[in-house]
């Protein structure tokens, strides 16, 4: 393989490379196709995994809710602390509460919340790749054009894996680490949430800064947009000049310029002052909080709809892996046929058509399995209304005979 740049121009930001590689022979095609067929074989099994256990997973979580929703004990929003729920699973709609307002001391940001985040970004080179392939002289060419462009990033981009990196060179850390903040302590009502809930409170919004431009800022240090800038010319940066952008979590001040206190729904165990994870007879964890005040009904009715909706997506995940699998293990017939190309075509469409019926079928015989393996009455059950109709139609066979 052999390779050489090509600069296009006089753009210092794009360049192209063509690299040549001889065509594989028939058994280095044959070599590489049989690789695939075992990565196939890997994969036709582990969509089969995925098809049995998730029906497993979701009879499971589904008896968990149901069993949660007939203990569940549903507190007022005022409600005091009643000993006697301890060990069992309550319910109740409250709002967030804090100790202290979280605060970044370098930019003089205090927000009473539950979790305060700084994302800081900086100003880099970035490499972007645009290849084509085409055929000439007996081999295989590759055209690859490099572009180079400045953005912000909030992950550091290494430079020296670049294919021209003289003239795009990155600072090799960042002056600034992004960073979030945790309050040690929640409340919802009289509880201390469990570090499960609060994991929970992820509705972060940016923090507006525009009552913040009258303080007195370092001197390096500008806003523009909600960001604050470590550069005087927040319109014009240069490679290397951060930017930071904070963001909060979960208000939970009585009194904030920026809105109420975040109300949530909480389903967990109460054992004496804190909230913890509830296990059910099922083998589940019930450990439950949505930002917004729900009943208990309601809660339990999201969970279900969550998981239906993760019992499909699991559905069609082993589903494409099957088919995936059956794609990638007929290929070695595809390429003992490849050199006559009317030939090629007409296997190749039929090798698509074979493994999407073959995966259908097999996805649902193995969730079929799965239904009879963790669900045996309620398949037996549908096994029987699916016979009835043919075994209707028999004992009317020969009364009409008779007739």
């Amino acid at each position: 393989m052999s390779s050489a740049p090509t600069f296009s121009g006089n753009d210092p930001n794009q360049h192209k490379r063509v690299s040549a590689q001889s065509n594989p022979g028939f058994l280095e095609r044959l070599s590489e196709t049989a690789g695939g067929t075992v990565v196939g074989v890997g994969l036709f099994f582990l969509s089969i995994y995925i098809l049995f256990t998730n029906e497993g997973r979701t009879l499971q979580t589904a008896s968990s809710l149901d069993e949660g929703l007939s203990q569940v004990v549903s507190l007022g929003r005022y409600s005091s602390l009643d000993l006697q729920n301890n060990n069992r699973l309550v319910h109740l709609s409250a709002q967030l509460r804090t100790a202290q307002p979280l605060h970044d001391p370098n930019y003089r940001v205090v927000v009473q919340a539950v979790k305060l985040k700084r994302q800081v970004e900086m100003y880099q080179w970035v490499e972007y790749q645009e290849s084509k392939d085409y055929q000439e002289d007996g081999e295989t060419k590759t055209e690859t054009t490099y572009t180079y462009n400045t953005e912000w990033k909030s992950e550091l981009i290494n430079s020296r894996n670049f294919d021209k990196e003289i003239g795009h060179q990155n600072p090799s850390a960042m002056a600034v680490e992004s960073v979030t903040v945790v309050a040690p302590e929640v409340t919802v009502g009289p509880f201390y949430l469990s570090k499960g809930l609060v994991e929970q409170i992820n509705n972060f919004q940016t923090l507006s800064l525009k009552d913040l431009t009258t303080l007195n800022l370092d001197p390096f240090l500008s806003i523009n947009d909600d960001y604050f800038y470590h550069t005087q010319n927040p319109l014009r940066p240069e490679v290397g000049d951060v930017r930071v952008r904070f963001s909060f979590a979960g208000l939970s001040g009585e009194t904030s310029r920026l809105g109420p206190a975040q109300t949530v729904s909480v389903v967990a165990m109460q054992r004496d002052e804190q909230l913890m994870p509830f296990k059910t007879k099922s083998g589940d964890t019930l450990e439950i909080l949505y930002l917004e005040e729900l009943s208990a009904e309601e809660v339990f009715a999201k969970e279900h709809q969550y998981n239906s909706m993760k019992t499909w997506g699991l559905r069609a995940a082993g589903w494409a892996l099957m088919f995936l699998s059956i794609q990638l293990t007929m290929r070695i017939i595809y390429t003992l046929v490849d050199w006559v190309p009317v030939l090629r075509e007409f296997v190749s469409v039929g090798l698509k058509i074979f493994a999407l019926c073959v995966s259908c079928s097999l996805s649902l015989l193995t969730i079929g399995v799965g239904w009879l393996f963790y669900r045996p009455l309620v398949a037996t059950a549908l096994g029987v209304l699916a016979m009835l109709p043919m075994l209707l139609v028999r004992s009317g066979l020969p009364a009409k005979k008779n007739q």
